[in-house]
């Protein structure tokens, strides 16, 4: 079983799967670094843009579980799609935390206020469910991951979380 762990950059992707037992883990971003050569570089960005057709080629066909954690990790036609969330004003304090320029972290805060990386999961997958980390510990954040992958769904539906109440306090 193919299952993505997908989510607007700092909602806690890597820290929670990191945490994951029984399952093979693939970090997207270590993949695409091993294969770079096949993808483009953004220099813009300062990131490989990630050919999802291309890239399904390097996971692992593992008999068991296997976890793609990465951005566009839902792009890869996973049985399962797992959005992590957070609230687009602590996003952008755990943005800044990383240094990133404000043009960067606006990008990131916007796309995570609007829902795209979930629009887009909804889009690709049939099973499509999302986790609001906000105000969860990775290890918490790696045992809703863990219960979604058990079977244990309900609570996980998408659409549940609603960040318009922040967005209107933008303007």
């Amino acid at each position: 079983m193919l299952i993505a762990v997908t989510g607007t950059p700092g909602t806690g992707k890597t820290t929670a799967c990191a945490l994951l037992k029984g399952v093979t883990v693939v970090d997207l971003r270590k993949l695409a670094k091993d294969h770079s050569e096949d993808f483009t570089f953004d220099k813009e960005r300062g990131s490989i843009e990630i050919d999802p057709v291309i890239m399904k080629k390097f996971i692992p066909k593992d008999k068991g579980i296997v976890v793609i954690e990465g951005l566009v990790s839902h792009l890869l036609k996973p049985d399962i799609a797992i959005v992590l969330r957070c609230s687009p004003k602590v996003l952008r304090k755990r943005l800044a935390k990383r240094k990133w320029s404000d043009v960067k972290i606006q990008e990131n805060v916007e796309a995570e206020a609007v829902d795209v990386i979930l629009i887009e999961a909804m889009e690709s997958c049939k099973k499509v469910f999302e986790i609001d980390t906000t105000n969860m510990t990775a290890r918490k954040v790696a045992a809703a991951i863990a219960s979604i992958i058990s079977g244990e769904r309900g609570k996980y539906r998408p659409g549940d979380i609603d960040w318009s109440g922040e967005v209107l306090d933008w303007y």
